[in-house]
């Protein structure tokens, strides 16, 4: 084997790991969440197992392909053909996924970073495959016995990092006392029996206006989606709100300044999800999605 082609399987394998990481990356950030919702609405499964596989998922991939950015295969190549294997099962999701949804879909393997339907991703895949071939068939990568005690502890490490970093959203119960304790401003319906999905939101905050914004245009594409939105202050009029917003389809109430701040603890908008009093989600307001949320309400 000549020296430009082992150059050449050192390149291709440091760019295959990079690949790796980059889509375990994007699944991360800006947040997970949005990942999760990606598994749940596409295959129809619980937000618990969502979580769970969404976790599992980018801890395998950032795992292997950290060992395929510097060299670590492992025993007979387990690495390389673990790899392989995932990008193979990959494939076939993609497959059922354009028969299922169409192309005109996000397949989430760059989370929301970069759009890619399930054709451009397939020819992702088939290019991996075929530079996972030739990594496992030339390429040597690190063969002492210590090299090949790193992969399996390096990986399960990794996989475990996911789970400790990002650890799984757990239900809790809302506490409803605050939101109703003010006569004059507690809302008229009971948000603690069936599903809503509950927006804190200050007045004057842009990003607020933004999340009132996307609720506002999914509720006029659909109007059986329970949003509620609960506004902070009460001395300022919410004409301003209303023009940026056009939020008026969307029930609401407002709860004074304190109430807010110490029941939000500062942090908005936040958008909680809540099913008989359970949150079972929480979310930004870019990862809001209509599908997601008519699925989760069925």
């Amino acid at each position: 084997m000549g020296k430009l082609f082992r150059f050449f399987l050192i390149l291709l394998s440091a760019a295959t790991g990079a690949l790796f990481l980059y889509s375990a990356f994007t699944k991360l950030f800006p947040t997970i969440q949005a990942f999760e919702y990606n598994i749940a609405g596409q295959l129809q499964v619980s937000y618990m197992t969502a979580a769970i596989a969404a976790r599992f998922f980018i801890g395998l991939e950032a795992g292997l392909g950290s060992l395929i950015l510097f060299h670590f295969f492992g025993n007979r190549k387990w690495v390389l053909k673990a790899a392989f294997a995932l990008v193979t099962v990959f494939s076939i999701y993609l497959i059922w996924l354009w028969i299922k949804m169409g192309n005109n879909v996000n397949c989430g393997c760059f989370g929301d970073s970069v759009f890619m339907t399930p054709s451009i991703s397939l020819i992702k895949n088939v290019i991996t495959l075929l530079a996972l071939g030739l990594l496992i068939r030339y390429h040597q990568g690190f063969s002492f016995n210590i090299a090949r005690l790193i992969a399996p502890v390096h990986l399960s490490c990794i996989m475990l990092l996911a789970f400790l970093i990002f650890p799984v959203f757990t239900h809790y119960k809302l506490s409803f006392k605050n939101i109703y304790a003010d006569k004059q401003y507690a809302p008229t319906e009971d948000l603690s029996k069936g599903k809503h999905i509950i927006a804190f939101l200050s007045r004057s905050c842009m990003h607020c206006r933004r999340a009132a914004l996307k609720m506002h245009q999914m509720k006029e594409n659909n109007p059986a989606i329970p949003f509620y939105m609960i506004i902070g202050g009460t001395d300022t009029a919410l004409s301003s709100f209303w023009q940026d917003t056009h939020a008026q389809n969307i029930p609401c109430t407002r709860m004074r300044d304190k109430a807010f701040t110490e029941y939000t603890g500062g942090e908005f908008p936040q958008i909680i999800w809540v099913n008989n009093g359970s949150v079972e989600a929480n979310t930004t307001y870019p990862e809001l999605n209509q599908k997601v949320i008519e699925q989760w309400l069925k």
